[in-house]
């Protein structure tokens, strides 16, 4: 990052003339090649996974003597059992499937494999028997034949745990799975280490699965709300900043009034009439309910100051929001960014989990302390897992700066294209393959300064989690403070890279130029900065509460009069979480055409004034809202310091035509 840094480089930026969108030409190439190099090693270990044997034993599975299911075996040196046929029995059983080992992630019990799965609950060994004489599965040892079962003194040793739940084959990787939700409570408990009482778990998950139609409801619901508020965006936007602000006035105060309402109707619940388990489930609710209106009133009053505070800056978020809702009627493309990216983070993250389960069962088969066989991968090999999640972050990270520089390249087409009748058929697409054609490098570079701050502060959070009760309060204090510190370089330079991407697609500059003339500009217009795009992103986030809340408010009714329901804390928590995360993919992009806007603004009015041959690009009501800053600032001189130091950079930005 020296390069971008350099004071005498920003000095020679300052004069340099943007030419938007003039020449075009290939940044960054050897970062793209960097980034090829690298892609090309994570297929080599997916490829090396493959070749030996791991993808065989990941689908198909094998039992704890190394043998594949479902197909013939090599015999394994030394190992009893090995090297048998399996030709016909195509699933692994597992003689005590709920014992979980989470230190070694791995279920703690012998694995064979099974001709069937038991798809009903045995509760003796004769019924084992009985199994595997009309099935033909024998679900004990190798070394104990069917007819042994009820007679051989090691049955209790070779033969699953009674009772044997009733299990189903998962699809395509032919493991037996209890089908009985207790057995994954169990994995939940050992987990979820904060919760004391596990009989508070077992309501919580029983919560969930009572509740499951009606958070896939509201979770649609969520989906639908955003939608519908961003076409609300694109047609009114005038008027967006006030209406959010009402309705999110009165979303708080009628959801922090219906939880109170709600606790005080459940403080009347009548104790004497229930039994002892529906009044513990009652006091849960009671005790949820008076958490959640307090925590209702408390973000009301903090949200109705940070609204005070702001309210004479609105001003200046209209004009920008009113020109990105034409940015999306001209660009509507623009809409769907959210689906293509999490289309492309989806499949790349289903391609990394896949081959991380490939690493886990690949290598030579060893003998553990036990007797059964593992697999491990020895030598320089073994540093694959490292290499694995370095790039899970990294070319993450490129997928999202990849719908950066996309939008980006869209929004400064449309604004520094003086006529839009003359705009590409398909901006977005038009944008794309500027960014297949010639930046990719400088997106491969953003994203790699991204990983390099985020994979520190992830070893520190982990160092943390891992010491967490063993250090003292110093090296507590230095741990938590580095953790923030990264934090927050890694927000600023999120923000940077973003303002990044939009100069390189002004002026096709490499990573480093453009973050430095972005840099510049932004320190130039830091008031604008605080003024505009800082009130923009608050406006948005109250959009989000505002889908956040209508989806928590739906979901408290809904659940309140569910009949069969019990605890409902989890899966309104499950409901809240999922909406806020849908409307922060679709607000998010409302975001970014919002803040490449006013970069490119802000280049616009330093460069040129209006004066025939330095015409602005700006929209008409961009000019609109620079003349009345030019007025107010003339009337804040003569009535009042403060106001005049606000509006003080946008009327020299204009002035200087």
């Amino acid at each position: 990052m020296g390069c971008c840094s350099s004071a005498s480089s920003a000095a020679q930026s300052s004069k340099r003339e943007w030419k938007p969108l003039e020449d075009r030409s290939c940044t960054d190439v050897p970062w793209l090649l960097l980034f090829i190099l690298f892609c090309i090693g994570m297929g080599f270990i997916c490829g090396f996974s493959v070749a030996t044997g791991a993808a065989a034993r990941l689908v198909s599975g094998y039992d704890s003597y190394g043998n594949i299911c479902g197909q013939k075996n090599a015999k394994l040196e030394a190992i009893p059992n090995s090297g048998m046929d399996h030709t016909h029995r195509k699933y692994v059983f597992f003689l005590d499937p709920c014992n979980l080992d989470l230190i070694n992630r791995k279920i703690k019990s012998i694995a064979l494999c099974v001709t069937a799965c038991p798809r009903q609950e045995l509760k003796t060994l004769s019924e084992v028997q009985k199994f595997a004489e009309m099935n033909g599965s024998a679900l004990c040892s190798y070394n104990l034949k069917p007819s042994e079962y009820t007679t051989s003194s090691k049955a209790s040793v070779l033969c699953p745990k009674l009772p044997v739940p009733a299990s189903a084959p998962i699809p395509f990787f032919h493991r037996c799975a209890p089908v009985n939700i207790s057995c994954y409570a169990k994995f939940a408990e050992a987990l979820i280490t904060f919760v004391s009482d596990n009989s508070v778990l077992h309501r919580l998950i029983s919560g969930v699965m009572t509740s499951k139609e009606i958070i896939l409801g509201l979770c649609l619901l969520s989906l639908v709300l955003s939608m519908i508020l961003m076409v609300i965006i694109r047609y009114i936007s005038r008027v967006l900043v006030w209406i959010l602000t009402i309705l999110v006035i009165l979303g708080s105060l009628g959801g922090t009034g219906v939880l109170w309402w709600l606790y005080a109707k459940q403080r009347k619940f009548p104790k004497e009439t229930v039994t002892p388990e529906q009044l513990q489930i009652a006091e849960d609710n009671l005790q949820a309910l008076l958490i959640y209106a307090i925590s209702a009133t408390v973000f009301t009053v903090i949200l109705f100051l940070i609204m005070l505070v702001m309210r004479k800056r609105v001003a200046l978020t209209i004009a920008l929001f009113h020109v990105a809702g034409k940015v999306f009627i001209h660009l509507p493309l623009l809409v769907f960014q959210p689906f293509w990216t999490f289309f492309a983070l989806v499949l790349f993250w289903a391609y990394w989990i896949m081959t991380l389960l490939f690493l886990g069962t690949t290598g030579s088969a060893v003998q553990n302390d036990q007797g059964f066989v593992e697999f491990r991968v020895s030598g320089p090999l073994q540093y694959m897992w490292w290499y694995h999640v370095v790039g899970l972050i990294w070319i993450s990270e490129f997928i999202l700066a990849c719908q950066q520089m996309t939008v980006a390249g869209a929004v400064v087409t449309y604004y520094f294209t003086r006529d839009k009748r003359n705009l590409p058929f398909t901006p977005i697409l038009a944008s794309v393959n500027r960014l297949i054609r010639y930046h990719l490098g400088t997106v491969a570079k953003g994203s790699f300064i991204i990983t390099l701050v985020k994979i520190p502060r992830m070893i520190l959070m982990y160092m943390h989690s891992q010491l967490k009760g063993k250090e003292n309060a110093c090296a507590r204090c230095v741990l938590k403070s580095c953790i923030c510190c990264l934090w927050c370089l890694e927000k600023c330079l999120n923000y940077l890279n973003q303002n990044a991407y939009t100069a390189t697609a002004i002026n096709s500059t490499n990573f480093c130029t453009s973050a430095k003339d972005a840099f510049v500009i932004l320190v130039e217009n830091a008031l604008r900065v605080a003024a505009i795009n800082t009130v923009g992103d608050f406006m948005l986030f109250l959009g989000k509460v505002l889908i956040v809340c209508s989806t928590g408010l739906a979901g408290i009714m809904l659940l309140n009069y569910q009949q069969d329901y019990t605890v409902w804390v989890l899966p309104l928590i499950i409901v809240c979480l999922f909406a806020f995360l849908v409307a922060h993919c679709f607000l998010s992009i409302y975001e970014m055409v919002v803040d490449v806007l006013f970069l490119c603004f802000a280049i616009d009015t330093k460069y040129n004034d209006g004066s025939p041959g330095r015409e602005f690009y700006m929209d008409k009501v961009l000019m609109e809202f620079v003349e009345n800053s030019r007025k107010a600032m003339k009337e804040a001189g003569k009535g009042g310091v403060a106001d005049a130091r606000e509006l003080k950079p946008m009327a020299s930005g204009a002035s200087s035509a």
